[in-house]
């Protein structure tokens, strides 16, 4: 038959990456990356005029559809590999992500009537305007018996899709009515591709509260909220739900000829972008817990049994790996608090010191830091700058420093900002440990894994653990590409089950980073002091 290829989208917070992997071996033959024209719209509307609230994060569909045929045709003219050669299409895509459509499926935003009115458009997953609804929901949740039957964590967070849903509701219920749908932006994009109106179990588990078997909760768990939600399954989550190891449908011939592919290739059904990752950086077992490192972090371990609570998410069986459920967790800014910092905080001389080394400010700080040993400073930090996924679920928690004074140096707080977000990296390790859920063996993988020795040594020195690194580096790319070979099957050239995809086509790299016993003696320490801090700030607001 000769050798096979398929493309994986990774449709991330700033911009949209397109990978062409060959089937056999996983090797990336070309990529393509397309930053949004419109970028993260929180501040006004497209219109240069509507003003948005704080906390709000829209985005343009638009820039989806723009992303997609640039990468894609991208890869393909940087390869020497003929449309009939690609197999397969595989999508992930950032969670929650909402966008209400019409009964056409076409986002009310791009209706001139709506494109001034902010809940039209995609509300991206780090949108927390919704706050509101999310406290509404866990008063009425605290005081039933849902959590238990559902299996919903102590807390709701805004990033989910009923509180997003519910601010629609609640602030523009003409628009609510309007929308004959709520799609997560990413089955959207393969409704887009396929005409398909399957759902992907990925998001409809662990942002919908779906489970296989069950389905959505009943109509009485929604009408607890609002009345007006009683038929919300039936009016704005209709369509079957498509098992991640199968295709939801397959390219329709308007998106063949725009993108350069035959008309009828399977299109796999959108994962999770974070989730992607786990079969990208070849964990397929129990016991072993995948880690990305990047503008955030996001922690996922197999286990074989369910688990909800302190913000770790595992109620979901076979949406990531067929058998498993998948406990999930993460830190909602890491590189992106890294960026604040160096920003906001650094002054200019360390810039200029910086250029002078002919080094970004990134490594300049790292090797600044590198010669302090841990506990030398007296600065620690809360890692809470995008709020705290656990064990508080509270998108309102902000971060900040303690212990600065007059002589505190910039490395300092770079430093304590990345024992920070390893200490709650920590934190989430022992949460899932808690629940039966052993963690063996952690593989690495985004940006910061392969840039910054410095700070994977600290992550292995506060974990106490060996770290391995995907060989890699876009795994989350690779996932879904690895996602739409199995959506082809092996007649077409893939494969028949996800287990076999991952072993052909990815590769870890053997332990990078080991614990320094003194370091992580010194470590177990100051992370205690860093959860005193953080059970003494978990209370306060501004």
């Amino acid at each position: 038959m000769g050798e096979k290829y398929v493309i994986g989208l990774d449709y991330g917070t700033l911009s949209c990456r397109a990978v062409l992997a060959c089937c056999g071996t996983g090797e990336i033959i070309a990529d393509a990356v397309r930053p949004y024209e419109h970028q993260v719209m929180d501040r006004a509307l497209p219109d240069g005029r509507t003003e948005l609230s704080r906390n709000w994060a829209l985005q343009h569909p638009g820039d989806y559809l723009e992303a997609l045929e640039v990468t894609v045709k991208g890869v393909l003219e940087q390869s020497a590999v003929s449309r009939e050669e690609v197999i397969g299409i595989g999508v992930d895509f950032t969670s929650c992500t909402l966008l209400p459509v019409d009964r056409q499926g076409r986002p009310l935003c791009l209706k001139p009537e709506y494109e001034s009115r902010p809940h039209a458009y995609v509300k991206l997953w780090k949108h927390h305007a919704a706050q509101y609804e999310a406290d509404k929901i866990n008063r009425v949740l605290a005081k039933g018996d849902y959590r238990e039957k559902y299996k919903i964590d102590e807390k709701v967070s805004s990033e989910l899709l009923l509180p997003k849903a519910m601010q629609i509701l609640d602030e523009d219920p003409e628009l609510y009515r309007e929308a004959d749908q709520l799609l997560e932006a990413g089955d959207w994009l393969t409704r887009t591709l396929t005409g398909s109106g399957k759902r992907s179990a990925s998001t409809a588990g662990y942002k919908a509260w779906w489970q296989e078997g069950r389905g959505y909760p009943e109509k009485g768990f929604y009408r607890a909220f609002d009345e007006r939600l009683e038929n919300f399954v039936e009016e704005k989550l209709p369509g079957e739900i498509c098992p991640v190891d199968q295709a939801v449908g397959y390219l329709n011939q308007e998106w063949a000829r725009r993108l350069g592919l035959c008309a009828g290739i399977a299109v796999a059904p959108v994962i999770i972008d974070s989730h992607a990752g786990v079969p990208g950086s070849g964990v397929l077992e129990k016991g072993q817990m995948m880690l990305v490192v990047g503008t955030s972090s996001v922690a996922l371990a197999l286990s074989d049994k369910p688990y909800y609570g302190k913000g770790i998410v595992g109620t979901v069986k076979n949406a990531i790996i067929p058998g498993y459920y998948a406990l999930e967790s993460g830190i909602a800014a890491v590189g992106d608090a890294l960026e604040w910092f160096v920003t906001s905080c650094v002054p200019a001389s360390c810039h200029e010191q910086a250029r002078k080394e002919g080094r970004n400010i990134h490594d300049f700080l790292s090797r600044r830091a590198a010669e302090l040993k841990p506990g030398e400073s007296p600065v620690m930090a809360l890692d809470w700058l995008g709020g705290n996924k656990t064990p508080y679920v509270d998108g309102s928690l902000m971060g900040g420093f303690y212990g600065i004074t007059l002589q505190t140096r910039p490395e300092e707080l770079y430093r304590a900002l990345i024992e920070a977000t390893a200490f709650g990296t920590r934190r989430i390790v022992e949460s899932m440990e808690e629940s039966g859920t052993k963690v063996c063996e952690i593989i690495t993988s985004g940006g910061i894994s392969k840039k910054n020795p410095f700070f994977m040594q600290i992550y292995a020195d506060v974990l106490g653990m060996k770290l391995r690194v995907a060989e890699n580096i876009q795994t989350a790319a690779l996932g879904s590409a690895i996602y739409a070979a199995v959506a082809a099957g092996r007649e077409k050239g893939g494969y028949d089950t996800l287990a076999q995809a991952i072993r052909a086509m990815t590769r870890v790299e053997e332990p990078r980073y080991y614990p320094i016993k003194e370091n992580q003696e010194a470590y177990s320490r100051l992370y205690e002091k860093y959860k005193e801090m953080a059970a003494f700030f978990s209370n306060w607001r501004a």
